[in-house]
């Protein structure tokens, strides 16, 4: 698995996205999961699947904190597209443990409560979403921010030992929203609010004019720390 990036890469570089969807659907069935957050990208990524393959599963994660409209894209998107997407969870034990041990709203308290956090809500989760799958499907974008600069297409994910796959790594936020609206695919209200990134209610908000696109997400930390752990590099 470790060696097979490269070859990928030089392999798949010039295809369309749903050509490298297909690929992946077609050498590895049954055992290609894609991952929604419900942003902006990965509902483009959701419209390639729906019109090419849908034996590819979506699932998406329900951290608990998450915005109304987000959970109303859920649905408006099972009911454009004629698909489920899957549900995860978090373990309700560790939940009720970190917050009696740390507080409601722990992540604002430092880096470490903020990653604990995102660590019982998202990434346990994430684990389990992932077992048995050989390749994960992702919405990340190099320009997204500073610490998804250097993504390719094809990467190993070494916390999860699993192929990761990203399809739009070398889209700008201009071409997703092209798509957008020549597709009409259904987009969270919260993007014309600018919210261009949108994760957990009490860790998003609004950016200003001429900011990062990511500079909502957990706004009190240093840029290069902004990460919730799923994409760790």
């Amino acid at each position: 698995m470790k060696e097979l990036p490269n070859k990928l890469n030089d392999k798949l570089q010039n295809l369309k996205v749903s050509e490298i969807l297909s690929y992946f659907s077609n050498e590895y069935p049954d055992k290609v999961v894609f991952t929604t957050s419900m942003g902006a990208e990965d509902q483009v990524l959701t419209a390639e699947i729906a019109k090419t393959d849908k034996s590819i599963k979506i699932i998406t994660l329900d951290t608990g904190r998450m915005f109304q409209e987000t959970y109303e894209l859920i649905q408006r998107t099972e009911s454009k597209f004629k698909i489920k997407i899957k549900v995860y969870f978090p373990d309700n034990n560790e939940v009720e443990k970190m917050v009696n041990e740390k507080g409601i709203n722990l992540f604002y308290e430092s880096i470490e409560n903020r990653k604990l956090c995102c660590n019982v809500r998202k990434i346990e989760p994430l684990k389990r979403a992932l077992k048995e799958n050989k390749i994960w499907i992702n919405g990340l974008r190099r320009d997204q921010s500073t610490t998804r600069n250097k993504i390719n297409l094809v990467e190993f994910d070494e916390v999860n030992n699993i192929l990761k796959v990203n399809p739009l790594y070398k889209w700008t936020n201009e071409m997703v929203w092209d798509n957008i609206k020549n597709e009409k695919i259904p987009y969270n209200p919260l993007h014309d609010k600018n919210y261009p990134s949108i994760g957990c209610e009490p860790c998003t908000r609004p950016v200003e004019y001429g900011e990062d696109i990511r500079s909502g997400r957990w706004w009190w930390e240093n840029p290069d720390t902004k990460e919730c752990g799923l994409h760790k590099r």
